[in-house]
């Protein structure tokens, strides 16, 4: 690949100063930002040859963009948005270390999410590994329908839709003084010395939002159906009004119910008219797959063969999260003074070994319901947790005993050692009550050391109950019961 060194480029900050960074721990104490991103604002009112210079920009951008991120996806060092310039690109040095920082951002996500998905892939498999070698030595064979995990290697991100997440060094928002407009936007383009001024005008909902509100650096520009749309943010500190002494809440994500809490109270669910639309539409999408899979064999073009994707899928999924939204605002008006504690779900991760409930499960949107948590949280300054979500659903509250035969069905758990029944979702959530604090659980860095510290708490409850070692149950195959694990927090 050709090397391009441009001037004048933004390095790293310097670091701050041990003065500031007290200053700002004493701020974090007592208030915390949230940065409120405003609704996408039209660019209906600018010229079409204003709009067709930014188009063209788009045309150098995201694909420079897109081989930014091939190549942070590719090697072996961390995503860097700081590093030098590599690749020739007829556009400014700025907007270069934009499209540089935009592409690190996209490819830290996604070697993350990866990462997750082949840890969890490496612990799958040595629960399979384990599984076998135990079914060995007690002369039995494997659940014929338990297969041994495979791992596929994850596509690189195909940036498709043009996107640019800009700053203040190449998009400025400028008050408008003497016009009707409400803002001005300059926006640098291929043209050196010669930016756009793009006009933008609010609408009454736009104003509300930002009366009072100062705007910060950070722009996005995207394109949508052959528009071109604007989304402002702003920053507002916002008190802590959780005390040290909050009752602690924990917080269950499902798709019976999206939430439930250790108080016994459920909000939302996937099931009924939402599942039968997924259904309908999954339907539709396969009759799809399938005529275009035929029209391809007869030589029809790419462009011309019909699309799977639909209109009422990306409805669907705007409805989901709006009920998910809604699930959140119930349960924080519900709990106003609470500490809440939810599981760290990793949705990437989560595997079954039937398509439907694949589909099922990626329908459901249960990735949006911690974001949603911890915002909604961050806005009314209530303090919210993450804990290991790793067998919070098949531990045992009352003697720590893990076993999958715990839980039978999706509704009841109960433990086969103790005899403790409960609903297995607020069981699970009482169980994410009981982790916060708990620092020899945190300190775990997988699976397999939770499940030893949960066993070798057991068999400490048992030397105080005085209870005789048994044989622990037959486990019981994970495919069987695979209506049972819709709940992410089993996995």
């Amino acid at each position: 690949m050709p090397a391009y060194r441009g001037t004048n480029v933004s390095r790293k900050l310097e670091k701050a100063t041990e003065e500031d960074k007290k200053q700002r721990k004493r701020k974090k104490k007592t208030k915390q930002t949230i940065t409120r991103a405003v609704t996408p604002i039209g660019l209906f009112e600018a010229n079409p040859g204003k709009l067709a210079a930014l188009d063209q920009m788009m045309a150098v951008y995201l694909p420079l963009c897109q081989q930014y991120t091939t190549l942070f996806c590719t090697q072996e060092a961390s995503p860097d948005k700081y590093t030098d310039l590599v690749f020739e690109t007829d556009l400014s040095d700025r907007l270069h270390r934009v499209a540089i920082q935009q592409a690190a951002g996209i490819a830290k996500s996604w070697r993350t999410n990866r990462q997750a998905a082949y840890e969890a892939y490496l612990e799958d498999l040595a629960d399979y590994a384990e599984a076998k070698a135990k079914a060995e030595a007690q002369g039995r064979k494997q659940p014929p329908k338990r297969k041994e995990p495979e791992w596929r290697e994850w596509n690189l991100p195909e940036l498709r839709v043009p996107v640019i997440q800009a700053n203040a060094n190449v998009v400025v928002v400028e008050k408008s003084e003497d016009s009707t407009f409400d803002y001005w936007l300059r926006i640098s383009t291929l043209e050196k010395g010669n930016p756009l001024r793009v006009p933008v005008k609010l609408a009454s909902y736009h104003k509300e939002v930002l009366k009072d509100r100062s705007l910060n650096t950070s722009t996005m520009l995207h394109k949508r159906n052959g528009v071109w749309w604007l989304t402002l943010s702003c920053d507002e500190d916002v008190p802590l009004q959780t005390e040290v002494s909050a009752p602690v809440v924990g917080v269950d994500v499902g798709i019976a119910h999206f939430i439930t809490t250790s108080t016994n109270k459920e909000y939302g669910s996937f099931h009924g008219k939402m599942a039968w639309q997924h259904k309908r539409e999954r339907e539709k999408r396969r009759r799809k797959a399938k005529l275009r899979a035929c029209l391809e064999k007869k030589g029809v073009p790419k462009d011309k063969l019909p699309s799977t994707r639909s209109e009422t899928s990306q409805r669907l999924s705007r409805h989901v999260k709006q009920e998910i939204n809604r699930a959140v605002k119930e349960l924080s008006k519900d709990h106003p003074d609470a500490r809440l504690i939810y599981e760290d779900l990793n949705v990437a991760s989560m595997r079954f070994h039937a398509r439907s409930m694949n589909a099922y499960l990626y329908a459901s949107q249960l990735g949006h319901i911690p974001e949603q948590l911890a915002w909604a949280a961050a806005k009314q300054g209530m303090a919210a947790h993450t804990v290991g979500a790793a067998y919070s659903s098949q531990e045992c509250p009352r003697c720590h005993y893990v076993d999958r035969a715990n839980r039978r069905t999706q509704q009841t758990f109960k433990c086969v050692v103790c005899g403790y029944e409960d609903h297995a979702d607020h069981k699970a959530a009482v169980t994410l009550a009981g982790r916060w604090g708990d620092r020899e659980l945190a300190a775990c860095r997988d699976k397999r050391e939770v499940k030893a510290l949960l066993l070798k708490r057991h068999e400490v409850w048992k030397q105080q109950q005085r209870i005789e070692p048994a044989d622990p149950p037959a486990q019981l195959s994970f495919w069987d019961l695979a209506e049972a694990f819709l709940n992410p927090s089993q996995v």
